[in-house]
């Protein structure tokens, strides 16, 4: 069952324009609210000079992200930037990445429902949880199947099954699961 996604938005801002670009966020965040799904948003600057901008805006699942994006309100919303604003890169991640990469400024009136990241040992933890178990079934699988292989190659193949396992299926997971442990007392 796929889990959360989060969209990650670099744009450049003409520095003129700054407080229009503040009112399009706050109408871009009011339409996606009133979408299924919708977990949050929020926004942060390298530096007050910056004339890039980070954003990033989170649904349940890839069906939401998907009705989201596909709709008519977006496509308005994002036509009403045309002219101050410019899409430089975008990336989807899904799991624990997503909300995990610090920000060096947070503009806190404009997270709203955003998640901060949860404390590194919270994150820690985790993934502690997802790799221990996942690390004794492949060495034990390893162990009765593989014990003639060379041992480079056993943890070759070990490391390439574990590895997306982890971060599609298993992390993606646990992240949901502990969603309401990891992100307690940091809103």
């Amino acid at each position: 069952m796929p889990g959360p996604v989060t969209v990650s938005i670099a744009r450049h801002v003409d520095p003129s324009q700054e407080d229009q670009m503040h009112a399009w966020l706050r109408a871009g965040t009011e339409l996606a609210e009133r979408f299924d799904g919708f977990l949050g948003s929020g926004w942060v600057r390298p530096g007050v000079d910056s004339t890039q901008w980070h954003m990033l805006y989170r649904f349940d699942s890839p069906e939401s992200l998907e009705a989201w994006e596909s709709s008519a309100q977006r496509r308005w919303w994002l036509d009403s930037g045309q002219g101050f604003v410019a899409e430089a890169s975008r990336e989807h991640r899904t799991g624990i990445e997503g909300w995990f990469d610090e920000p060096t400024s947070v503009d806190a009136a404009d997270l709203r429902t955003a998640a901060q990241p949860p404390p590194r040992w919270k994150q820690m933890v985790a993934i502690f949880l997802v790799f221990f178990p996942l690390s004794l079934v492949a060495n034990e699988l390893g162990r009765v199947y593989l014990s003639d292989w060379w041992l480079a190659a056993r943890v070759l193949l070990t490391v390439c099954v574990m590895t997306p396992l982890m971060t599609y299926v298993l992390l993606p997971w646990v992240t949901g699961l502990l969603a309401p442990w990891l992100h307690r007392g940091r809103a």
